[in-house]
C-alpha cells in the first residue's frame, strides 16, 4: 500500500502539522513525521480539510448526457476538493425507483474521482401525485436515504406529510424544493425593484417562505426530518431560525451563488444568471451569510446545475435556470465568509463536510482529520488569487456566473481513501 507524508498543512486553518496517509487511512497527525517510502507533498501551510461533501449536485446521468455524465460531474467535484456528492434526482428516467439509483450508484462507484450517493425523488416522476419506491429505494444497493422532488416542489401537504412519515422509519430526510407553483408561475427572477424596471416576472420571496413554514409546522407534527434547499431569502432564514427555537427536526443549505451574487446582475439580460430560486437582494445575501455563520442555515451546497451551450445562449426567457458550481464552490466560500471573517477554516469544514454528511449519512466522510480515519483529504491553497476560466474545467458545461471574475484559493490536492484525485491542481 502506498504512503503519502503531508508536511506543514494547517489542519482546519490551525498550527502547521504533519499528516502521514497509508494506503486509505491516516496513520499519523503530528510534527517531524517520518516515512522512508512515503511521497512527500510539501505543503507550505496550506489549509488542510476533510474532504468536501456536497448535498445537492445534479449530474444528469442518465439522460442529459450532454450536459454532464456521473464522470465528468465527478471530476468536477474532485477538482473543488469533493469527495462525496449526493446527486439529484431529476434525471430522464427519473430516480425513483430502486434500478435507477443503483444505476447512477454504479456509475459513483466505476468513476473513482468520488463517491456518488444517489438521491431518490419523493414522488413518481417527480409529478408530485403519488409516492415513489421510498423504501425499496433505501433498501437497494445504493442505500437512499435523502429524497427530493428538486426542480419541483412537493406542493401537495398530503404527500409530504406521507413521505415525512415513510422516511422517518428509517432514520430518512426528505429535502425539499421550496417554491409554491401558483405563485412563481410565468416567473424570471425575483420579484422587487429590478423585476419592475425591467418587465420581467417576479418570483416573490414569500412562494419560497410559505413552503417552508408549512413544512417545518409538518415536521414537527410528524416528529420527522426535513431538509430545505438552496435557501435564499432573509424571511426563510427567520422562519427556520424560529423552527429551530422550537426544536424542529430541520436543516438548511445555502448555495455559494446566493452568498455572492445579486439580482442587480440581471440587468445584462445574461442568462448565466437566470437560476432556480432566483438571485436575490444584497439584504438577502448579508442576511445568508450572517445565518451560515450562527449556524441557522446548516450548510452550504453548490446546486451544481450544467446545462448545454445551447440552453442558456440564447434570449433570456427561454434560457434554462441553473449554474455550475462544483470547481469554484470553495473559492466563493473562502471570498464571501472566511476573508470577511464571518467563519474560520474549521466553519467551512463544519458547513462543507462534517454537516453535510452526517445530514446525508456519508459514511468515511466528514471524519476528523485524525490517526484511524478514511483519508478524505482536501489541500488548499489560500493565497491563491486567480480569474475563473471556464475552458479549464473538468465539468462538460460551462455556465458559470463567474466567468472572468478574480476569486481567491485553489485546491492543490484531493485524495479519495488515500489515493490522489487531484495533484498539483490537476486531474490525477
Amino acid at each position: 500500500m502506498s504512503k503519502t507524508l503531508i508536511r506543514g498543512a494547517k489542519v482546519l486553518g490551525g498550527e502547521p502539522q504533519d499528516v502521514l496517509i497509508d494506503g486509505e487511512t491516516i496513520e499519523a497527525v503530528g510534527t517531524g513525521l517520518e516515512a522512508a517510502d512515503a511521497t512527500v507533498i510539501e505543503a507550505g501551510g496550506q489549509i488542510l480539510l476533510p474532504g468536501l461533501v456536497d448535498l445537492h449536485t445534479h449530474l444528469r446521468e442518465p439522460g442529459r448526457e450532454d450536459s454532464e455524465t456521473v464522470l465528468t460531474g465527478t471530476r468536477a467535484a474532485a477538482r473543488g476538493g469533493y469527495t462525496s456528492v449526493f446527486a439529484m434526482a431529476n434525471t430522464f428516467p427519473v430516480a425513483d425507483t430502486a434500478g435507477v439509483v443503483e444505476q447512477v450508484w454504479r456509475l459513483g462507484k466505476e468513476s473513482g474521482y468520488c463517491d456518488v450517493q444517489p438521491i431518490g425523488a419523493v414522488t413518481v416522476g417527480l409529478e408530485g401525485k403519488q409516492l415513489a419506491e421510498l423504501g425499496a429505494m433505501h433498501e437497494s444497493a445504493a442505500g437512499v436515504t435523502v429524497f427530493s422532488d428538486d426542480g419541483k416542489c412537493v406542493d401537495d401537504a398530503v404527500i409530504m406529510r406521507r413521505a415525512l412519515e415513510y422516511v422517518k422509519a428509517f432514520g430518512g430526510v426528505v429535502a425539499q424544493h421550496a417554491q409554491e407553483p401558483r405563485l412563481t408561475e410565468g416567473a424570471q427572477m425575483n420579484e422587487g425593484v429590478v423585476s419592475a424596471e425591467l418587465g420581467l416576472g417576479g418570483w416573490p420571496a414569500v412562494a419560497e417562505e410559505s413552503i417552508i413554514a408549512r413544512d417545518v409546522l409538518l415536521a414537527e407534527h410528524v416528529g420527522s426530518r426535513v431538509h430545505i434547499c438552496h435557501l435564499s431569502t432573509a424571511g426563510s432564514v427567520e422562519i427556520v431560525r424560529w423552527a429551530k427555537s422550537r426544536g424542529i427536526d430541520v436543516t438548511a443549505e445555502v448555495t455559494p451563488h446566493h452568498l455572492l451574487l445579486t439580482d442587480e446582475l440581471v440587468r445584462s439580460y445574461n442568462p448565466v444568471y437566470k437560476v432556480n430560486p432566483p438571485l436575490r437582494t444584497e439584504a438577502d445575501v448579508l442576511a445568508l451569510r450572517t445565518a451560515l455563520a450562527d449556524g441557522t442555515i446548516d450548510i452550504v451546497a453548490t446546486d451544481h446545475a450544467p446545462h448545454p451551450h445551447e440552453d442558456k445562449d440564447c434570449e433570456w426567457a427561454a434560457a434554462a435556470m441553473g449554474m455550475v458550481g462544483l470547481e469554484t464552490a470553495l473559492s466563493v466560500v473562502q471570498h464571501t465568509m472566511v476573508e470577511t471573517g464571518l467563519l474560520d477554516w474549521a466553519g467551512v469544514a463544519e458547513r462543507m463536510s462534517f454537516k453535510p454528511a452526517a445530514i446525508g449519512t456519508a459514511t468515511g466522510h466528514g471524519r476528523p482529520v485524525a490517526a484511524g480515519e478514511p483519508a478524505n483529504l482536501v489541500l488548499v491553497d489560500p493565497d491563491y488569487r486567480g480569474n475563473v476560466d471556464p475552458a479549464g474545467f473538468a465539468s462538460r458545461s460551462r455556465n458559470t456566473p463567474y466567468e472572468g471574475r478574480e476569486l481567491p484559493g485553489r485546491v492543490t490536492h484531493t485524495f479519495l481513501r488515500g489515493r490522489a484525485t487531484v495533484v498539483d491542481g490537476k486531474l490525477a
